[in-house]
Parts: structure tokens; sequence; C-alpha cells
């Protein structure tokens, strides 16, 4: 027991000290951060979320991007956020020059993010992650990062267009994100929840794929990842079902810089190389909006 209490109170003061030293220049250590692979994602995990995405304060997160307060429009706080309990601010957040376009649910230690950050340089991308200590992780990472390349010449630092947040997106995804907002969704090698009873708590479905296609702009891109091939046909099945998505061709696929960066860059993904495993891709475009009044791919209770 208290080798057990000295390991954890090592790994609190290890993440303490991350924290609390602005100019680390050290990547964080994942012996520090580690916790069970899964979450169960119906669980009451205490989140807090906004009551919309106009009251998402992302300023603490994309700090290089928030618009200065002299440009900034002066907004009345609008009568349903001050009744609504969640809402825990007394004036709307300060706004970003622009909105978070890609999404990695499921994010991770976070390698995707870091791959795709230099890539899409002009593109804010957001890395969603329910485990707290991996959460914790991947955020530390990025500030490390970002201090590393403090010095850097270019208009928008290194990494300052990159995040992570603790969320569970199987509840709350519309809270964050705005009805077409997004321009590509990254599913990589989610959790397959082998058993038949826990199929319910698989992070692609039908009730799902009508949220994604409702923060997805589009033309908008969802890439999926995994090596299970049970798990590879059922992501498969439910989009090609969904009247809102359309799947890439091979060609298509093979031409997107994003998938192969998918293919190389996750920590699970290396993990699959190492062991010489097989990896099933499918990637799926938004369709065009429907030319009748009530898209199917909306979510009708958001709307």
């Amino acid at each position: 027991m208290t080798a057990l209490k000295n390991k954890r109170q090592k790994r609190e003061e290890y993440r303490a000290a991350i924290q609390q030293d602005d100019g680390a220049t050290e990547l964080p250590r994942k012996k520090f951060y580690r916790q069970r692979a899964h979450a169960n994602p119906f669980s009451d995990h205490q989140l807090i979320y906004p009551p919309s995405p106009d009251h998402m304060d992302w300023s603490s997160l994309y700090p290089d991007y928030v618009v200065p307060e002299e440009d900034a429009p002066a907004e009345d706080q609008d009568a349903s956020a001050k009744e609504d309990e969640t809402y825990l601010a007394d004036k709307l957040p300060r706004r970003l020059t622009q909105d978070i376009e890609v999404a990695d649910i499921g994010c991770g230690f976070g390698g995707l993010l870091i791959a795709l950050a230099p890539v899409m340089p002009q593109t804010l991308i957001l890395g969603l992650e329910i485990r707290v200590s991996v959460t914790q992780y991947v955020q530390d990472r990025i500030k490390v990062l970002r201090q590393q390349n403090a010095a850097s010449p270019l208009p928008q630092k290194p990494y300052s267009n990159i995040a992570c947040l603790r969320a569970n997106t199987m509840k709350f995804l519309p809270n964050f994100f705005s009805k077409a907002q997004l321009s590509k969704i990254f599913i990589c090698f989610p959790d397959p929840h082998f058993k038949v009873r826990k199929h319910k708590q698989r992070i692609v479905s039908a009730t799902l794929n009508s949220e994604y296609a409702y923060v997805l702009r589009p033309g908008g891109v969802v890439y999926t990842i995994t090596d299970v091939p049970d798990l590879h046909e059922w992501m498969v099945g439910h989009f090609e079902k969904h009247l809102s998505f359309e799947r890439l061709t091979t060609e298509e696929e093979d031409s997107d810089p994003c998938v192969a960066i998918m293919r190389t860059e996750t920590e699970e993904g290396k993990k699959v190389e190492r062991h010489s495993g097989a990896k099933y891709v499918a990637c799926f475009r938004r369709k065009q909006e429907l030319p009748y009044e009530g898209d199917v791919g909306d979510v009708k209770m958001l709307q």
C-alpha cells in the first residue's frame, strides 16, 4: 500500500511541477500519466460543458488566436444564458479570430495532433479525450512544445493551433461545435468494445453519425482507422447506411495526406506497426444539404 501511495504521490508531484513551470522545455514522460485504457462514456464523469458553442471559452486553449479586447464587439449576455445553471461566467467568453475546424475524437496521447499541427498551420485543431490523466499529458505536451518553439520567427508560433480538451463526445459534441463548423473529424483506433452488450458504447452509431453530420460542413470528411476487422466493418456499415455520408474512393484516400499521417503518427498506429498488424482505413464525405427542409443528417432535438 505504501509503495502504491508513493507512486501516486510521485505522479502528482511530477504533473504539478510541469504545470507550474512556464519555462519547461523537457517533454512530459508518459509513465507519470498512466491510466486505465478504457472509460465508460455513460458514467457521470462530472464534466463541465457549455450550454451552447457560443458560451465555450477557448481563450486558454488557443491564446494566440484570441481577439484583442479593443477589437472585440460589445455583447450582452443573453437571457437564456443567465438562467442556465451550467453557464458559470458572468459574460460571454472572448472570441477567437477563427473557429476550430478539425476534431480528433479520442485523441489519446496526442500523436495525431502533434503531427497535424505543422501540416495545417493555419487551422485550429482540437483533441477530445475523456480520460483525465491522458488529457493532462497532451495538454502538458503541447505546452512544452510551444515553449520549445517560442522563439520561432513564424507569424503563428508552432503548435499554437492545437489543443486538447477533456470531454465526452458521445454526450456533448454539439455543445462545443456549431452546425457545419468542422471540416475534418478523426476517429482513430477507437475502443472496439468486443462484447455485444457493449456495442452501444462504440463511438460510431446511427445516432452519433447524425451528430457528426450536424457539426461537419458539406464536403467535410470523417476519417476512421482501426486494427480490428469487425469494428472496421461496423463503422463502414453504419456510415454507408447514413444518408448524409458517402465513402471516399481508394484513390481519394491514397491522395489525402491526412490519411498517411493517420496511418503512422498515432500511438496506437505505431503499436500496430511494431507488431506487424493490419490497419483498416475508411473515410466518408459529408454530402451536400438535401434540397428539402429538415436534413435527415441533422439531429432534430438540436434544432
